[in-house]
């Protein structure tokens, strides 16, 4: 499912997967840095959809439902250059046609890089 995706092209790495929460882990480096040598914002943003999205998709019924990211908004508190950034993502609203994702993106010290809020569409598949 991640091979040859934007998530394996971007070293992101999936820690930790439950109900209702999902982290993951992606460097910042040549792959995830803008010209200027800081992260990326459409890197931070490509983190957080792929943790809400994990984390949609584990909570629909898999056989009659899918999801798909319906809006992103991110908040760039703090640049960073070099290590690596860990995305908690929690889900604030379970409906029968959306979910509504919190991310928090840190760095190794716990300080707040980049703030996401995630809407997922909840798909019905035709059989």
């Amino acid at each position: 499912m991640i091979k040859d995706t934007l998530i394996e092209a971007l070293g992101i790495q999936i820690t930790h997967i439950e109900e209702g929460k999902v982290i993951a882990t992606m460097p910042v480096d040549e792959r995830t840095r803008q010209p200027y040598g800081i992260l990326h914002g459409g890197a931070s943003v490509a983190l957080a959809e792929t943790v809400a999205s994990l984390g949609a998709y584990e909570l629909v019924n898999k056989e009659t439902e899918a999801v798909a990211g319906l809006e992103i908004n991110a908040n760039h508190v703090r640049s960073k250059s070099e290590g690596l950034v860990t995305a908690v993502g929690t889900v604030l609203h379970q409906g029968k046609s959306t979910m509504v994702w919190d991310i928090k993106i840190t760095d190794e010290q716990d300080r707040l890089i980049c703030v996401s809020r995630c809407t997922m569409a909840i798909i019905k598949l035709k059989k």
